[in-house]
């Protein structure tokens, strides 16, 4: 049974690289829209229906023997090479890659790109607002623990603003907050 998995899951990656193949020598810069009308001409070229293409990408549907072999003649691949693992020629490590590799990427890419074109000042602030923590760099392993200011009781006057040491992280926390009076309560 572990063969049969392998062989199914071999024949799969198989298959995307014939379509990454596929849309590499059709178009130079892909974007969602042109992806779908190419998976519909990369079923034709294959022989099937384009629904059954997607199926065979989501994985319900798996690529049996006699599928395997349409598939390599329409691609003008030698005979069992659907079977064989085979690298993607040439491919940069996956990490150096900007392209997607997947239809997810694809369809986040597209989704993000159709976002920045509409309003690229907006696209830009939203997305460093939520990306901001895993693109900025992470802090420095001898940053003491963080300290919670303390707040003055309400019936105190704020004390002025002492400059603080440069090394210390909290500094422009403290100096923001002081002088700043707490949030009176709703009735």
């Amino acid at each position: 049974m572990n063969a049969v998995r392998d062989v199914a899951a071999i024949r799969l990656d198989n298959a995307l690289l014939l379509f990454d193949e596929f849309v590499q020598a059709t178009v130079k810069h892909p974007d969602a829209a042109t992806l779908r009308g190419l998976e519909r001409r990369f079923a034709e070229r294959l022989q099937i229906q384009p629904s059954y293409w997607s199926q065979i990408k989501s994985r319900s549907r798996q690529i049996g023997e006699r599928l395997a072999r349409q598939f390599e003649q329409c691609s003008h691949k030698p005979p069992l090479w659907m079977d064989e693992p085979h690298l993607p020629e040439a491919a940069p490590a996956d990490d150096d890659r900007l392209e997607p590799r997947d239809d997810d990427e694809r369809f986040i890419t597209g989704l993000v790109l159709a976002y920045y074109r509409r309003n690229p000042k907006r696209a830009r602030t939203h997305l460093m607002d939520l990306l901001g923590e895993v693109l900025a760099p992470p802090p420095p392993a001898a940053m003491p623990p963080a300290v919670k200011p303390q707040r003055p009781a309400p019936t105190q006057a704020a004390a002025p603003a002492t400059a603080a040491p440069a090394d210390d992280p909290m500094a422009l926390w403290r100096s923001s907050q002081s002088g700043v009076a707490p949030l009176k309560k709703k009735r």
